[in-house]
């Protein structure tokens, strides 16, 4: 029985998603607390792999139990027996504890096909930037990185339009042996908040090793006037890593929401993915 799992979650304490020996992780803190409940050990597939600080709202992830831990799910009373799959977010914010920097929002059994991350069309992110401009919330300040000075806005919504597109974003991504670099970025804009914070939302079809701080970190740059708005092209253009700009902190950076087809195209859309990272990777 495939389950599909809602996740949320304050990424300041752990080590990043993916599980590590000796150290917190997202993947680690949930496999267990499933694992108690199921009675052995499970596995998760995510959307979107996560860096050690970042956070997220709309984290999306899958797991697959076998027919002895399916029989534990069932074997429940009360709401278990009229929806046993949406049962196991309760069970697992029950095993978590109360005011988890981690929890489960919603569980289903999952469409026939759907794969959480190779299923999923695109991924958004949202980066929060607080400048002179804006002032400092202490109560913001596990989610939203500082900047001194004031920062132009307009100039970095404008530079940040002239990335959009099927691109190779060498120059934004740390380099990962046989991972390609082609991205197609959906969507890029910058805006401030009724709180004056500037905020970015960042959507594409997938995301490579720290892009998205790096694309922030490039804005920034404009948006303190290093940099011009058209040179974020020029930049990407050159395939290569440069020290035109900072990449900036994890901790303003938080995963909104991950995007799938409808349920008849959710097998169709993993196959297309896996293949092209197939060929992508030869």
């Amino acid at each position: 029985m495939r389950i599909r799992l809602d996740i949320a979650y304050d990424g300041t304490h752990f080590r990043g998603w993916a599980k590590q020996p000796t150290l917190r992780t997202v993947q680690g803190t949930l496999e267990a607390a499933l694992a108690r409940i199921v009675g052995s050990d499970v596995q998760f597939v995510v959307a979107g792999r996560t860096d050690a600080g970042v956070h997220a709202r709309g984290q999306v992830a899958h797991v697959d139990l076998d027919d002895e831990q399916w029989a534990r799910i069932e074997s429940r009373h009360g709401r278990a027996a009229h929806d046993p799959a949406g049962s196991v977010a309760g069970r697992m914010r029950g095993v978590l504890g109360a005011y988890p920097d981690v929890t489960v929002t919603r569980t289903s059994i999952a469409p026939e096909g759907f794969d959480a991350r190779f299923s999923a069309v695109w991924r958004r992110y949202r980066y929060r930037l607080a400048d002179e401009a804006s002032g400092y919330d202490p109560l913001r300040r596990l989610d939203t990185t500082t900047h001194r000075g004031t920062l132009d806005a307009e100039a970095m919504d404008a530079a940040a339009r002239t990335l959009i597109g099927l691109h190779d974003f060498a120059a934004y991504c740390k380099p990962r042996e046989e991972a390609t670099t082609i991205r197609t970025l959906l969507d890029y804009r910058w805006h401030r908040d009724a709180e004056g914070v500037l905020v970015a939302e960042v959507k594409a079809d997938a995301f490579c090793h720290s892009m998205v701080r790096a694309l922030v970190g490039a804005c920034a740059a404009v948006g303190e006037g290093r940099l011009d708005v058209d040179d974020l092209v020029v930049l990407r253009d050159a395939l290569t890593r440069t020290s035109e700009f900072k990449v900036l902190a994890a901790r303003g950076l938080t995963l909104t929401e991950v995007g799938y087809p409808a349920d008849e195209l959710l097998a169709s859309r993993a196959a297309q993915t896996r293949a092209r990272r197939d060929s992508s990777a030869d």
